[in-house]
C-alpha cells in the first residue's frame, strides 16, 4: 500500500536517536514549547490502513527487548481522535482478543462500538507484535475447499512448520509481557501520560500483566471477559463450553415452544456426538462462501467447533436447537453457515502468534492427561485443544518467569464483566482475579455470551465507568432487564413480541 516513506524513515530515526530526542523534550519543557500531540506523530490513514478521518503510523522496536539488538518490529498504531471538544488527556487503549486478532485492523467497529467513550478521548489501537500489521506471525489455510474441515493432525502440523520456517521472526519474543512493554513505548511515543484499558478476552490477560508492569500509567481498567495468566488454556475449555451449552439446553426445555420442537434435545446432542465419534457421516455440503458443492466426512471434532462458535453469541445460540435437530439427519449445513458466519473474524487472527503465546504461557502447565480428565462427560471431550497441545510440541517456546502467574494486584479502578452463559471466560474467571484488585466491581449480564461490551447495557456501563473511573453512582440497573433472545424455531423466526434483550 503507498506509504510516506520519508515520514516512516524520520520515525525510526528518531527511535534510534532516543536519548537526543529525550534532552531536546526537556529543553522544549524549559523553553515553554509544548510536546508533540498523538496526532502530531501520526499521519492521515489511507482508506487501506484504517478509517481515513483516524490517524496511522508506526514505532519501531526490537524483537528481542532484553537484548535491544538485532532485528527491529514495526508497531501499527492507529489513533481515533475524540470527536468533541475539551477532550480528556486520558485515551482509551482497546486490547484486542484471540490471542492473534489485530486491534488496528478492528478500528472501524471499535470506533462504531465505544461511540459512547469516543466522544471525549482518543481511542488508540496497537496491532500487538505478531498480529495485524506488526510483523504478522499468521499461518491461514490456503485451500477454500470444504476438506479443511476434516484435516489430518500431520497435515495440519506440517502446514504450522511450513509457516515456522517463512517467518522473519524468532516466536520466541512474541509473549504478552514483551508486548505490553511494547504498548508502553507507543503510550510514551504518542504522549500520553495516563491510558484506560479495556481488554476483550485475552486481551484482559493484556491488560492485568500491563497494569501489573506499568501502574502507574494506568487510570482505569475494564476487562471484559476475563482470561486471567493463570488460566492454563486450553485445560478448562470444554468444561466451559459444556456449561454455557447445559444452559443453553436448559433454558430451551423451559421454554415451552422449544420443548415442543425439540424434546429430550441435551439426550440427542450427546447421541448425535457418540454416532459420529463412531461413524463420520460421509454428506454432500455447499460451501457458504463460494457455493462449492463438496463431498465432505464430517466428524464429531467437527460439530463440536460449531457448537462452541455458536455459544458465543447468544443471538447465534438461539439457532442451535433446530440446527442440531437437522444435523441428527445428517444435514450440517446449516451449522457449517453458522461456523462460517465468523469467517472474518479468522481472517484477522494470527495462529503464529496465537501459538507463541499459549505455547509459552499456557500449554507449560498443562499435560494431555489433565485435558483428558477436565473434557470427561462433556460432549466437547478433547476436540475443541487437543491440536493446540499436539502444535506446542514443535512450537519454539519463550521464557516465561514464574511471577508471570502470580495474582496481580491493584488499587486502580478496574470494572470486571462476565457473560452469564460465555463458553469460554465464564464469570468464575472474573471472580479469580477479583480478590487481589482493591478497588474493582465484578457485573454478571445475565443471558449473554463472551463480550458484554456489545450489549447496551454493558456498552452504557462502560461508558459511564471510563467517564468517571469510579464507581459511585454508577448506574447498573439495566443489568435485571436484560434477556435471552428468543429461540429460532422456524424459517420465519421467532416472534418479534417475544424478544426482551436489552
Amino acid at each position: 500500500m503507498p506509504q510516506d516513506m520519508s515520514f516512516f524513515a524520520r520515525l525510526r530515526r528518531i527511535h534510534a536517536a532516543l536519548p537526543i530526542v529525550l534532552a531536546t523534550a526537556s529543553a522544549a519543557a524549559c523553553t515553554g514549547r509544548p510536546e508533540a500531540t498523538a496526532i502530531e506523530r501520526l499521519q492521515p490513514c489511507s482508506a487501506d490502513e484504517g478509517p481515513t478521518d483516524a490517524y496511522c503510523g508506526t514505532l519501531s522496536v526490537y524483537e528481542n527487548r532484553e537484548t535491544r539488538q538485532g532485528r527491529r518490529i514495526g508497531l501499527k498504531i492507529v489513533v481515533l481522535p475524540a470527536l468533541g471538544t475539551g477532550a480528556a488527556a486520558d485515551p482509551l487503549f482497546f486490547l484486542a482478543g484471540g490471542p492473534g486478532q489485530g486491534a488496528a485492523q478492528m478500528a472501524r467497529a471499535v470506533r462504531e462500538l465505544f461511540r459512547g467513550v469516543h466522544r471525549l478521548r482518543d481511542i488508540v489501537l496497537v496491532d500487538q507484535r505478531g498480529t495485524g500489521g506488526s510483523n504478522p506471525l499468521n499461518c491461514r489455510h490456503d485451500s477454500n475447499s470444504l476438506a479443511a474441515l476434516a484435516e489430518p493432525e500431520e497435515a495440519s502440523l506440517a502446514r504450522l512448520k511450513k509457516c515456522l520456517e517463512g517467518y522473519d521472526a524468532d516466536v520466541r519474543h512474541y509473549t504478552t509481557s514483551i508486548a505490553m512493554d511494547d504498548l508502553d513505548d507507543v503510550r510514551a511515543h504518542l504522549g500520553y501520560e495516563q491510558i484506560n484499558l479495556y481488554g476483550g478476552s485475552y486481551g484482559t490477560r493484556a491488560a492485568l500483566v500491563y497494569l501489573r508492569r506499568h501502574e502507574e500509567r494506568v487510570r482505569s481498567v475494564v476487562l471484559d471477559g476475563v482470561a486471567p495468566p493463570g488460566m492454563r488454556l486450553p485445560l478448562f475449555a470444554a468444561r466451559d463450553a459444556q456449561l454455557a451449552l447445559d444452559r443453553l439446553l436448559a433454558d430451551c426445555d423451559a421454554d415451552p415452544a422449544c420443548r415442543a420442537a425439540h424434546p429430550d434435545l441435551s439426550g440427542r446432542v450427546r447421541a448425535l456426538v457418540a454416532r459420529l465419534e463412531e461413524n463420520p457421516a460421509r454428506v454432500r455440503l455447499t460451501h457458504p462462501r463460494t457455493g462449492v458443492a463438496e463431498d465432505v466426512t464430517i466428524e464429531a471434532r467437527a460439530v463440536a467447533a460449531f457448537l462452541f462458535g455458536s455459544l458465543y453469541n447468544p443471538l447465534t445460540a438461539s439457532l442451535v436447537p433446530t440446527l442440531l435437530a437437522r444435523a441428527e439427519q445428517n444435514d450440517f449445513q446449516g451449522l457449517l453457515a453458522l461456523a462460517f458466519a465468523a469467517e472474518g473474524l479468522e481472517e484477522n487472527m494470527s495462529l503464529g502468534m496465537q501459538l507463541s503465546v499459549l505455547c509459552a504461557e499456557d500449554v507449560p502447565h498443562v499435560a494431555a492427561e489433565d485435558v483428558e480428565r477436565e473434557g470427561a462427560g462433556s460432549v466437547f471431550g478433547t476436540h475443541l485443544m487437543s491440536s493446540r497441545l499436539n502444535a506446542c510440541a514443535i512450537w519454539p517456546r519463550g521464557n516465561v518467569d514464574p511471577s508471570f502467574y502470580e495474582p496481580i494486584t491493584s488499587d486502580k479502578p478496574v470494572l470486571v464483566l462476565s457473560g452469564e452463559v460465555d463458553p469460554v471466560t465464564p464469570p468464575s474467571w472474573g471472580d479469580a482475579v477479583l480478590p487481589h484488585l482493591k478497588n474493582a466491581r465484578h457485573i454478571i449480564m445475565p443471558s449473554t455470551g463472551h463480550g458484554v461490551v456489545a450489549t447496551p447495557c454493558g456498552n452504557r456501563i462502560i461508558r459511564d465507568f471510563i467517564d468517571n473511573a469510579s464507581f459511585e453512582e454508577l448506574d447498573t440497573s439495566c443489568v435485571g432487564s436484560v434477556r435471552r433472545p428468543p429461540f429460532f424455531l422456524t424459517p420465519a423466526g421467532p416472534d418479534p413480541a417475544l424478544s426482551t434483550a436489552k
